[in-house]
């Protein structure tokens, strides 16, 4: 085979280059608008499913709930702002700027959307009388906004800041830490609202984690496509001019005939596999192609590792 770049003129180059690099990493519009996509679904979580029904689940927020039972003149987003602005003083006091970086805008952004929803929708109950409903919700909007938001490498603020401190300053195991939190403050609601609630704080609390990981999966999920074509030229200058990806190139012997054939292998997104499907189909209907899924995908076009 002909090597694809001896085909490609330098401005076709250059634009591959350009749609390379954009994947890799998002624009700074492109980060801050969906940075703030996530902690707006979070903080819709908190304000209509999770304070509530006093669903303290960790974090900020569920001390927050907490102490807004304990001192009802206050709601919930001002135990947020006090506590988010307490951990971004010790952030900035303990932790090089540079390093918290956007947790700190996360943190206050956090806090205003909780406040502004609290104003919009000021709920003085449950909205249904399901309560294993409204756990599926207080779990799935926070759980999809954190999936958000940790998926272009930032965080929701809060208790990361004290995540960081605690690493950078102990040798105490991190996770462990915060789970430690967690559980205290879920011991907290099941003291002050009944064991009933504390037995839905702990569903929710492992329930949480395990949607972030599905949503952060889902998200990156992309299709490792090999393709066996009897015109891999073709196929090849579909995917580097078409869909601007590239692919390994490997010579391969049939196990029946013992023919030799020339096989591709590419990673694309999910829409990308759907293009390369329906180009095989009109121009290579005898075409045999395998595709996997993968969330982990990482290197130039994709994740930096």
């Amino acid at each position: 085979m002909q090597p694809i770049q001896e085909q490609l003129s330098d401005s076709e180059i250059e634009e591959g280059g350009k749609i390379s690099r954009r994947r890799e990493k998002p624009s700074p519009a492109r980060f801050f608008i969906t940075l703030n996509v996530g902690l707006f679904i979070t903080a819709l979580g908190i304000v209509a499913f999770k304070s509530p029904n006093h669903f303290a689940m960790g974090g900020t927020s569920g001390m927050s709930i907490i102490l807004s039972t304990l001192f009802p003149t206050l709601p919930v987003s001002a135990f947020m702002w006090v506590i988010n602005i307490i951990l971004v003083v010790l952030g900035l006091i303990f932790l090089d700027r540079k390093t918290i970086g956007w947790t700190v805008y996360s943190s206050l952004a956090l806090s205003a959307f909780t406040s502004l929803l609290e104003i919009a929708i000021h709920l003085s109950g449950p909205m249904t009388d399901d309560t294993l409903l409204e756990l599926i919700f207080a779990v799935l909007l926070p759980a999809v906004g954190s999936g958000i938001i940790f998926n272009i490498g930032a965080s929701t603020g809060g208790t990361d800041i004290l995540a960081m401190i605690l690493k950078k300053y102990s040798s105490l195991e991190i996770g462990k830490a915060l789970m430690v939190v967690d559980a205290a403050i879920v011991a907290g609601a099941a003291t002050l609202y009944g064991p009933r609630t504390g037995l839905y704080c702990v569903l929710g609390l492992f329930g949480k984690a395990f949607v972030v990981d599905t949503v952060i999966e889902s998200v990156n999920q992309r299709k490792v496509c090999t393709v066996i074509s009897r015109d891999p030229d073709t196929v090849l200058t579909y995917l580097v001019r078409n869909l601007h990806r590239t692919a390994t190139i490997r010579e391969e012997r049939g196990g029946f005939t013992g023919k030799r054939e020339t096989v591709l292998v590419s990673v694309l997104s999910r829409s990308e596999a759907k293009q390369l499907r329906v180009f095989l189909r009109d121009n290579d209907p005898d075409a045999f192609i395998t595709i996997v899924s993968s969330s982990e995908i990482i290197g130039r076009g994709f994740r930096g590792v």
